[in-house]
Order: structure tokens, then C-alpha cells, then sequence
């Protein structure tokens, strides 16, 4: 008090000067005075007496104005003192009691101030000192230092959920405006952190999520075929039984449940009971095949699930889309669409053979319609052509030629798997010289006539020969024997895809039969489309069932060679030999997968090669899938084999590729072939931890 007295009674005075709007106060006042100097002098000019008042005013105005500023100068100052006081604390005060959680960081992480309510949500003392990453864990020194200025993370403390808001201050501004402090070089960064709670927000979100509408399809997949193996009574019974089934699996979860046929039914249900059924991987799925009153064959189902929509018909549609898809694929599976995403669950089951020839004879017949409204028919298969695919388009090409339509069949660059047969057929005379096209022209007649273009051995429009042809072409035949995948053909004028057929070839030999009574294939043709029959099921060896068989006796009616097919399918040495080190060199991996690279260097067709070997690792006791990556220019080409217990088209589009239940594959770029071999261990574990093969 007596240091405090000293400073006070001494002459010494603190120089403070305005500043701010006040300062701008002040000179605007002695502005004015100015301004009423120009107007005494003007009246001066025009009236003597009227300038002499004029001046005494402004004389008077001026010394006014100098007395109170110097007067009341002090004073003022004090009371700017005393706001700026009491403005301050009352603005810690309002901070301490702040409702939000806040806490001030250094550049480390270190707490160096923290409010009230920051101390009770983490049970500390307001002067704790310690790291923010002792009380949050997730607000660690890698989440400070981040490019962002501002930043949300989202962490749970004491059974509360809470948004974390991250600001980050630079210490170089509030050094400069400190007189206590002379900034030396880079001082670095304070963080504000603020803690807003969201946990009744969560939990109405999670509570809207929960209760979002989901609808359902559930087909029988085969119910009609198990039917007509029994007697009429136990048809009525496994009617009975696979009713029961499903409305007890779904009452079960509070489902509700609408039967629409004697095999298709509609369900509904909420969110929350999609994931309970998703942790359990849909069990009716297995469920259902455990019906027996003496039926030889297992029923099957599948399902159909939309959600996401806007609305209960938009999810319907949702729905309706999935259950296409999932029978698409084979059935004895799930699909789910939400939005835009879609996922696959199940599809272990191979699918079993068709009962009738009535389907065949069905698109026969809509194809040879659509056929004869065209001027031609330009007929192409996937990139990179294999014999299914050739024997698949020749086939077409003879279908439209039998009804006096010009065909062609689409080929880019030739490979080793159909350059000696696109010779022998460009040898024939029977063929005119514009038998096979290019892309360009195959564009070209697109364009100048009103074609049919059929595309055969893939329903994939990124993996056909010739994308383009699918934009500027209106009338699209599909044919094919792969399961389908969220990537289709759309708009396409007619679609027969059978997963439960061998090879295109198969179904296109289906499809000459009933097509036109005078549908004679050529010998050529013949071997060729039987050449991709025994390519697909590996001599009859894998997927051939009695159709395949009675698909190759028409064949072999037709003209068909064994002996000249055997010969024309022979490899050279240097593709046998890296088949053969692929083989030596597979790996067994969790008792029943073979993982081999094939490094095909020198071979014309190393996706070819690396396919065979997978084929010959099915040989080995024990092996239920074999998987063989392949280097070959920029990517690594996969390929997928199994017999009848794991079904490789699932495992093979989680890395992004596809294919039938027992062959498929995928390629992958920028990787090497080892790093491709680890991406399968690592989709074999997690598939497997999940239960989905």
C-alpha cells in the first residue's frame, strides 16, 4: 500500500492518449470547429457584424471543447478502467461458468486451463495439469497436429457420447499483442477444445436409424422341382413346413410377415431386426434346407432386402431389384440394397440343373423375333476372348445366318486361346471376308444400319469386347451362364442368364434347337462350340451336368470331332512347362485352399495358363478352392477355381472381380503377385472369421 501511495503523491503522470472510435470522437469535435472558422470567415466577407458573432461562437465552441477534454479526460479514462475491469472479470467469470466444457492446450497436449464443467465431465480438478490424452486417449498428439485449423472427433466418457471440437490458436498473434513476452522465433500452437455433448442427438439418431422401414422378398427358389419328386400328399406337407419356417423365423424378430404365393412371400421389418439377422448371417437360409418328408432335393430360398429408400414402395422396388438379383446369381442367397450399395450373403448352394427345356425354348423364340426385325447381327463375347466365348458367337452367328440375316462376331487383338480358329474360319469360303470385325467396324455398321447386337459370355458392360457397340446400339441380347452382379447390361432387349448352365455354348446348342427347323451347323462350327463346352467344364470334369451332356450329343450330330477338337486344344511347351511350376510351387493354406503364382514369362496367354493351373490344383486331396495370380503387364490376373464346397465367385468379388460359383477371378493393378497372394490369405481369413464360405 505505501509502494502504492509513493506512486500516487509523485508528479509523475501516466501518458495515455485516445485512441479508437473515442479518439475519432474527439477530432471529429475539433474538425467541426475548423469547419466553423471557413464559415466566420464567409460571413465576414458578406456581413461584418454577423462574422464578428460568428467568430466569438466558434471562439467560445473551441475553448468548450479543450476544457472538457483536458478535464474530463481523467475521469473518463477511470471509468474506461473500471468497465474494462469488471468487463473482464465478468468474461472469466462467464468462461469458468461456461455450460460447454472447455479446456485450453499447449503444443504437446498438456492442459493449461480448464473450466468448471470440463472438471466435472472429467471427474478432475480444475488446476489439473497433466496431457489431455490421460483423460481422452483418442486426443492424442497425431490428432492435434493436423493441417485443419478446426476439427470434430467423436469419443464417449462417463456413459455420455461427445462431439470434440478442436481449434487451434498460433502464439505468435497473441504473443504480439502481450507486453509482458517478446516472441523468440516460431512459438507454435494453443489448441481450445470444447466438448459438446450429443448423447440424447445419438441416441434419436440411432432410435430414427433403428426404426427405418426395411422390405423383404422371399422366394423358394425350387419349389416346383421338389414338388415333383413326391406325391401330392407330402407336397402339401412341404408347403406346410416352409410356410412355417419362414413365418417363424421372422415372428421371431417381431417381423411382419404377407403371403404372396405358394412360394414367394413379403416381409417387413425395421432396421434393428436387419442387424440382429445379419449377425446371424440370415439362418433361414440354412434352415429351410432342413426340411425332408422324403424329398431328395433340398428347398432352397432367397431374399430379396431393400432399404434406405424414401419410402416403403421405394424400398419395395429396392427389394424387388435384390430378389432378381439374387436368383440371377443362382439363388439359395441374400441380396441387400441400400441406396446405392448392395450386399450378397449366402449363394453357397450350386444351383441345380433345369428341370425343362421350356425356358430355352422360350428365349429361342424371342430371340429369332428380335433377329428378324434387324438388318444384322453383330455378335461379341468379353475382352480377351476365350473358346466359350467364340463357340458361344459363332453359334449366334449360324442362328442368324439360318434366317438369312447378316452376322458378324467382334474381335480385338488375337491371343492364343482362338487364333487358330478365327484362321480355319477365315479360310472356309463358306464365310464372307467381313465375318470378323474390328471395333471401328463393328461401330461403323452400328451406325449405318439397324443391328442386334448380342453379347455372349458375360452380362458385365465394362468387360465386353467392345463397349461402345452397348451406347449406340438400342436393341442388346444377353447370354450368359455367370452369375449376375450389381454391374449389368441395362435396357437390354432380351436377358437368358442361367448360372445353373456349364457354358455359353451350352445354351446357345440349347438355343439352335428350337431357334429354326433348319439350323445346320457346319463341322467348324461345331468344334468350336464343343471346344468351349470341354474348355468351361474342364473335359466334363467340373459343372457338367445332363443338359451339358445332351448339349454336346447335338453337337457331335452336328458334326463335332473329338479327336480334331483334343488336337486344336493342345499348349505349346513353354505354357505347359509354367503351368507345371505353378503346380510344384502351390502352397496349402488353412488345410484346404491352394495359393500359387504362375509366372508365365515368354507365354503369349499367361491369364490362360495361370487358369489351367488353378484348374489342375483342384486335383490335390483336399484342396476345396485353388486361387493362381498371374503378372502380366501392369496387373495381376487371378483365377479361381473349387469343385462344389466353396463357392470362388463371392470370394472373388470382394477383390472387385466375379464369376460362376466354381470359376472366377479378378485382376488387380499396382500390386506385385506376392502382395496379390497375401490380398487372398487375408479375404480367405476374414470370409472364413465371418462365416461367409
Amino acid at each position: 500500500m505505501e509502494s502504492k501511495r509513493g506512486i500516487m503523491n509523485s508528479g509523475t503522470k501516466l501518458k495515455v492518449k485516445y485512441s479508437g472510435m473515442l479518439k475519432l470522437h474527439w477530432q471529429w469535435n475539433v474538425a467541426l470547429a475548423f469547419t466553423l472558422l471557413i464559415l466566420d470567415a464567409v460571413l465576414m466577407y458578406h456581413e461584418r457584424t454577423a462574422g464578428m458573432i460568428g467568430i466569438v461562437f466558434t471562439v467560445f465552441y473551441f475553448t468548450a471543447i479543450l476544457i472538457l477534454y483536458f478535464h474530463l479526460r481523467p475521469g473518463i479514462l477511470r471509468e474506461l478502467v473500471d468497465f474494462a475491469t469488471h468487463y473482464g472479470l465478468i468474461q472469466k467469470e462467464i468462461l469458468e461458468d461456461f455450460e460447454i466444457p472447455a479446456a485450453l492446450l499447449g503444443p504437446d497436449g498438456k492442459i493449461f486451463w480448464m473450466n468448471t464443467r470440463m472438471g466435472e465431465v472429467t471427474g478432475r480438478d480444475v488446476h489439473y495439469r497433466k496431457n489431455i490424452s490421460s483423460i481422452f486417449p483418442e486426443i492424442s498428439r497425431n490428432v492435434l497436429m493436423t493441417d485443419s485449423d478446426r476439427r470434430d472427433i467423436y469419443i464417449s466418457a462417463n456413459e455420455m457420447n461427445f462431439r470434440v471440437h478442436i481449434q487451434r490458436l498460433k502464439m505468435d498473434e497473441l504473443v504480439d499483442e502481450s507486453a509482458m513476452v517478446e516472441k523468440d522465433g516460431e512459438t507454435g500452437w494453443l489448441f481450445m477444445v470444447y466438448l459438446i455433448d450429443e448423447t440424447m442427438l445419438r441416441a434419436a439418431i440411432q432410435e430414427n436409424r433403428d426404426n427405418k422401414p426395411v422390405v423383404g422378398l422371399v422366394y423358394i427358389d425350387n419349389f416346383d422341382e421338389v414338388a415333383e419328386r413326391v406325391d401330392e400328399t407330402r407336397q402339401s406337407i412341404i408347403n406346410v413346413f416352409a410356410e412355417r419356417k419362414i413365418y417363424k423365423y421372422f415372428d421371431d424378430y417381431a417381423g411382419l410377415v404377407k403371403k404372396l404365393d405358394k412360394d414367394k412371400y413379403l416381409v417387413i421389418f425395421n432396421n434393428k431386426i436387419l442387424e440382429q439377422i445379419k449377425e446371424e448371417r440370415f439362418a433361414l437360409l440354412e434352415g429351410i434346407k432342413t426340411i425332408n418328408v422324403g424329398n431328395d432335393i433340398r428347398l432352397t430360398v432367397s431374399m430379396g432386402i431393400g432399404m434406405g429408400g424414401g419410402s416403403y414402395r421405394e424400398n419395395y422396388e429396392y427389394a424387388r431389384g435384390s430378389i432378381e438379383l439374387a436368383l440371377g446369381r443362382g439363388g439359395d442367397q441374400v441380396v441387400l440394397k441400400d441406396g446405392d450399395r448392395t450386399d450378397f450373403f449366402g449363394g453357397k448352394t450350386q444351383r441345380a440343373e433345369r428341370a425343362t427345356y421350356v425356358k430355352a425354348r422360350v428365349k429361342a423364340e424371342a430371340l429369332r423375333e428380335l433377329i428378324m426385325g434387324r438388318d444384322i447381327v453383330i455378335t461379341m463375347g468379353h475382352s480377351i476372348t476365350d473358346m466359350d466365348a467364340f463357340g458361344a458367337a459363332v453359334g449366334v452367328c449360324r442362328a442368324a445366318m439360318s434366317v438369312g440375316k447378316p452376322a458378324h462376331i467382334v474381335l480385338g487383338d488375337l491371343n492364343s486361346n482362338i487364333r487358330d480358329w478365327v484362321a480355319r474360319f477365315k479360310e472356309s469360303k463358306e464365310y464372307p471376308d467381313d465375318f470378323f470385325v474390328t471395333h471401328e467396324e463393328a461401330q461403323l455398321l452400328v451406325s449405318n444400319f439397324n443391328a442386334a447386337v448380342v453379347v455372349v459370355d458375360t452380362n458385365v458392360p465394362r468387360r465386353v469386347e467392345c463397349p461402345e457397340l452397348l451406347a449406340k446400339c438400342e436393341t442388346i441380347v444377353v447370354l450368359d451362364h455367370h452369375r449376375q452382379t450389381t454391374e449389368m447390361i441395362e435396357n437390354a432387349s432380351l436377358s437368358y442368364i442361367e448360372p445353373s448352365a456349364s457354358s455359353a455354348c451350352e445354351m446357345i446348342a440349347e438355343i439352335l434347337q428350337y431357334f429354326e427347323a433348319n439350323v445346320r451347323l457346319s463341322n467348324l462350327e461345331a468344334d468350336s462350340m464343343y471346344a468351349g463346352i470341354i474348355i468351361d467344364t474342364h473335359s466334363f470334369a467340373a459343372k457338367a451336368g445332363a443338359r451339358t451332356f445332351e448339349a454336346a450329343a447335338y453337337l457331335r450330330r452336328s458334326g463335332a470331332d473329338v479327336i480334331r477338337v483334343r488336337k486344336a486344344l493342345r499348349d505349346d511347351m513353354d505354357s505347359y512347362k509354367a503351368r507345371a511350376d505353378a503346380v510344384r510351387n502351390a502352397e496349402k493354406f488353412m488345410d484346404s485352399f491352394a495359393i500359387s503364382i504362375c509366372n508365365a514369362k515368354g507365354v503369349e496367354s499367361p491369364s490362360v495358363v495361370g487358369a489351367q493351373a488353378a484348374n489342375e490344383l483342384l486335383n490335390i486331396v483336399g484342396v476345396k478352392a485353388s486361387f493362381v495370380a498371374t503378372p502380366s503387364e501392369d496387373r495381376v490376373y487371378i483365377s479361381a477355381r473349387s469343385i462344389d464346397e466353396v463357392n470362388v465367385q463371392v470370394i472373388m468379388e470382394r477383390m472387385g472381380g466375379g464369376g460362376h460359383m466354381n470359376i472366377a477371378g479378378a485382376q488387380l493393378s499396382g500390386v506385385t503377385p506376392e502382395e496379390a497372394v497375401e490380398k487372398i490369405k487375408e479375404v480367405l481369413k476374414t470370409m472364413t472369421e465371418e462365416g461367409a464360405i
